[in-house]
C-alpha cells in the first residue's frame, strides 16, 4: 500500500495522456457509470462531473442495484479486477442491447473480453487489497476526457507526499467526512479507506446533511474532514461541539492521498496489514 499509494501523482499523468484515445462515451450520450466498493464511489465523482459539465445525463450505481432500462446509449463498468461478479453479470445483461466500456486494471481478466470497449489501465494495477491508485487513476483518466487539466491535481499529490501527517488526524477517536458536488464521493472512499485499512470508526455525507443529524457524533477527540470549501458555518458549529475540524484545500484526489496516508499510518501503528486486511479479498468473486 505503502509504494502504490505514493505512486498516484506520476500515474495520474500518465492517464491523462491517454484520455484522448480512451473508447470513452461521446458528448451528449446517456450513461450509467457501475462498480462495487471503491469503484462505486469513484463512478459517483465521474458521474457528477460529467453531467455538472454539460456532457450529457450521467447515473452512478452500485453495480448490484443498477437500473439499466433507462433508455442509456452506454454503461461504463469500473472494476481493478475485472472479475466482480455483479459487475460481470451486470454486463452479461446489457450485452448487445447496451454499449459497454470497461476500465479495468488486469488486462488478463474476463471482463475485457466482456466490454465492446476496453480501457486497459494495467499499470496502475494493484498488489494490495486495500486499493489506492487504480480507484485514483481510473478518475483521473475520466476527468482528463471531460477536458480537465490534471497538472494542479498531481502538484496537490506530490505536495501531500512530503507533508507531515497532523497528529491530530492520527490519533483521532472517530473520523467523518464530508465532501460536496464531486468529491462526495472522494469523501465516501476516504471513509471507506480508513475501515478497510486500520479498522477506524468512519462515517460519510455530503457536506449540507451533515447537520441533519450526523454532527451528533462530533465530540472532543474527534474529526470532521470537508473535502474542498465548507458550507457556510459549518466550521464554527463542529469546533462548538469540541471535534476537530479538518478544511481540505487541496483537489479533492489530492486530499484523498493524504487521508491514505492516515489509514496506513493507523494500520501499521496498529500493528495491522493493510494489504491483507481482516476478512476482505482483493475481488469479490461470489459462487454461482
Amino acid at each position: 500500500m505503502a509504494a502504490e499509494l505514493a505512486s498516484q501523482p506520476d500515474l495520474w499523468e500518465r492517464a491523462a495522456g491517454l484520455a484522448e484515445a480512451a473508447a470513452l462515451p461521446a458528448h451528449g450520450a446517456r450513461i450509467a457509470v457501475v462498480g462495487c466498493g471503491t469503484s462505486w464511489f469513484m463512478a459517483q465523482s465521474y458521474a457528477c462531473l460529467r453531467e455538472s459539465g454539460g456532457f450529457g445525463e450521467t447515473d452512478a450505481y452500485a453495480a448490484s442495484e443498477a437500473f439499466t432500462d433507462r433508455g442509456y446509449d452506454a454503461v461504463v463498468a469500473l472494476s481493478r479486477s475485472g472479475t466482480t461478479t455483479e459487475v460481470l453479470d451486470l454486463l452479461d445483461r446489457v450485452a448487445g442491447r447496451i454499449a459497454t466500456v470497461g476500465v479495468i486494471g488486469d488486462p488478463s481478466s474476463p471482463m475485457v473480453d466482456g466490454v465492446d470497449r476496453p480501457v486497459v489501465l494495467d499499470f496502475a494495477d494493484e498488489r494490495s487489497v486495500v486499493q489506492t491508485r487504480f480507484a485514483t487513476t481510473a478518475l483521473a483518466l475520466l476527468r482528463a476526457s471531460l477536458g480537465e487539466n490534471l497538472e494542479p491535481a498531481v502538484s496537490d499529490a506530490r505536495a501531500v507526499l512530503a507533508q507531515d501527517l497532523d497528529s491530530r488526524l492520527l490519533t483521532a477517536e472517530q473520523y467523518t467526512f464530508l465532501g460536496q458536488g464531486w468529491s462526495v464521493g472522494l469523501a465516501h472512499e476516504a471513509a471507506l479507506k480508513m475501515r478497510e485499512a486500520s479498522q477506524s470508526w468512519t462515517e460519510s455525507y455530503p457536506s449540507m446533511e451533515y447537520r441533519h443529524g450526523p454532527i451528533a457524533i462530533a465530540a472532543p477527540g474527534r474529526v470532521t474532514w470537508q473535502f474542498g470549501a465548507p458550507p457556510d458555518g459549518l466550521a464554527a458549529q463542529v469546533a462548538a461541539t469540541g471535534a476537530h475540524f479538518e478544511t481540505g484545500t487541496l483537489d479533492p484526489m489530492a486530499e484523498l492521498v493524504r487521508v491514505q496516508r492516515v489509514a496506513l499510518a493507523r494500520a501499521r501503528a496498529g500493528g495491522l496489514d493493510p494489504d491483507a486486511p481482516r476478512s476482505l479479498t482483493r475481488s469479490v468473486v461470489l459462487d454461482a
